[in-house]
């Protein structure tokens, strides 16, 4: 078990009469069908079906909570600001420790984010959270994914729900999914060496991509 420190990561508490609704509308994420202590991951998209952020969303009580990595807060937190414009939300800022535990890579994308401090929480640089993330295919925003990237590209694939209303950026998502592949997708591989592989380093076989994350193993 590994318990990762979530303290630098944005969190938005939504509270508002029409939460559940405008959080419906713009993100991947079927906000309805959470239930109390629930969540998920998701993103939001732009009109293109982009993704401008990968967030994680909890319902907690009478209000549902985004969490996003430290470098995405201001930008997620001015996204939901600039659509929420009729809309009864209204937006707090979550302050003070937080973290998940991993069991394994199967457990990462289902950990929620807990409020409070763990005297046994290690950074993200710490080597065994990035040995584990990178097998979990846990996103890294602008390593692994960012503005360049649609859902359905990634892991988060798997939790794209095609039974929810409309949202932003849903229509090309529906198209891609209709089509039935997408044009590339994020893999995991296994390389022999001693050391991590460069960001960015191209894949040739002839060119078939490019590398995002890298650890030794």
């Amino acid at each position: 078990m590994i318990t990762v420190d979530r303290s630098s990561w944005g969190r938005l508490r939504v509270t508002g009469s029409d939460r559940i609704r405008f959080l419906q509308g713009l993100t991947t994420i079927n906000a309805e069908a959470l239930v109390d202590g629930g969540h998920a991951w998701g993103a939001i998209l732009n009109p293109k079906g982009r993704v401008l952020s990968v967030i994680d969303l909890a319902r907690v009580g009478d209000a549902l909570v985004v969490a996003c990595e430290a470098q995405l807060t201001e930008k997620t937190r001015a996204i939901l600001e600039r659509y929420a414009v009729m809309d009864d939300v209204t937006f707090e800022p979550i302050e003070g420790p937080a973290h998940q535990r991993w069991a394994d890579p199967a457990s990462v994308w289902l950990a929620p984010i807990v409020e409070g401090a763990d005297s046994a929480a290690r950074g993200d640089d710490d080597l065994e959270v990035e040995r584990l993330r990178i097998r979990a295919g846990f996103l890294r925003y602008g390593a692994d994914v960012d503005e360049d990237h649609f859902p359905f590209e990634t892991p988060l694939a798997r939790f794209l729900d095609y039974g929810k209303g409309c949202y932003v950026g849903q229509e090309p998502v529906f198209r891609v999914h209709a089509q039935g592949n997408a044009a590339r997708t994020l893999r995991g591989l296994l390389v022999e060496g001693s050391a991590p592989i460069a960001s960015g380093a191209a894949l040739t076989a002839p060119a078939k991509g490019s590398v995002t994350s890298s650890v030794v193993d």
